[in-house]
């Protein structure tokens, strides 16, 4: 007997929503911050001539680099984010995208960005941004979050990278200028992603993630939210104080982070649902804002 072959076909809605998960896997909105603080750092270098399409290849190739870190970070907590109704939809923990397939994307995107980064900006920028995939991807990812509940204050160098690795795209080597704005990132991370873990506590909880709220309590976690925002607001001086910014720049650090310090006080002085969630998201303006003040302060002519 003839036996019928059926022929799955990929249709437009098919592939549209391959699409929206092979964006979900890469954190596209995550990796667009990301690029927006590399391209500062690129911005804030010594003009070395480089033109503006070199430019932006080597931007794509940090965000390209980044994404595959997003997308290994999607597989190897692909059980984790099946028991946290925050992330219990992603497509991999959900099962829409194999680990083989989210992998083999990673590669590609990532051996691309390495090699774009090679070609067109320079060998010490890929290295850079490959360990800083590495940092984040494997190190973080793999051992430090399930380990200790300092992991976000540990492992956020890996994410604060992207400012250096602007600068050093465009000049080829390291100085104490970006490092600066390394450590303004470093900084805003443990704030920002403790008021996402005191919101989302029984999802920690549920996925045994060993997360500041979870390990030393809600009020403690607080109490360190406060501590850091008001260092965060003193590292963001630094700039100004060795001349790499002016005034526009201490103006809008100056209000942002007194907005900030104000949410971190009011989230332990006096709580009401969803304050938590709100200093989350604030934070995220935060540092967008900070950071194009930064490129405002250099670029706007008054």
């Amino acid at each position: 007997m003839a036996q019928s072959l059926t022929i799955t076909k990929v249709t437009p809605h098919r592939l549209s929503d391959l699409l929206k998960d092979y964006l979900a896997i890469s954190k596209f909105k995550v990796v667009a911050m990301l690029v927006l603080t590399a391209w500062v750092g690129l911005a804030l270098a010594p003009d070395v001539g480089r033109g503006v399409v070199v430019q932006f290849i080597s931007l794509l190739a940090i965000g390209l680099l980044s994404a595959a870190a997003a997308v290994i970070n999607h597989v190897v907590d692909s059980e984790i984010d099946s028991k946290m109704a925050r992330t219990r939809h992603r497509p991999v923990a959900k099962g829409r995208l194999s680990k083989r397939h989210a992998l083999t994307f990673a590669a590609v995107i990532g051996v691309s960005g390495f090699v774009m980064l090679v070609i067109w900006a320079n060998t010490l920028t890929a290295v850079l941004t490959l360990f800083a995939l590495v940092g984040y991807a494997f190190i973080y990812t793999s051992f430090l979050k399930r380990a200790t509940p300092q992991n976000i204050v540990i492992g956020g160098l890996a994410g604060a990278m992207p400012p250096l690795l602007g600068w050093v795209s465009e000049t080829g080597q390291m100085a104490a200028a970006p490092w600066l704005l390394v450590m303004i990132i470093f900084t805003w991370t443990p704030p920002h992603f403790w008021a996402l873990a005191i919101a989302r506590k029984s999802d920690y909880e549920r996925a045994k993630i060993p997360m500041l709220p979870v390990t030393h309590g809600i009020e403690f976690s607080k109490t360190c939210v406060i501590a850091y925002s008001i260092l965060l607001a003193l590292v963001c001086v630094l700039p100004y104080l060795i001349g790499m910014s002016g005034e526009i720049y201490l103006i809008a650090s100056s209000l942002l982070n007194a907005a900030f310090i104000y949410k971190a006080i009011k989230l332990k002085v006096a709580p009401e649902e969803g304050t938590a969630m709100d200093l989350f998201r604030f934070s995220i303006i935060h540092l967008m804002l900070l950071f194009i003040a930064l490129f405002a302060d250099k670029w706007l002519v008054i």
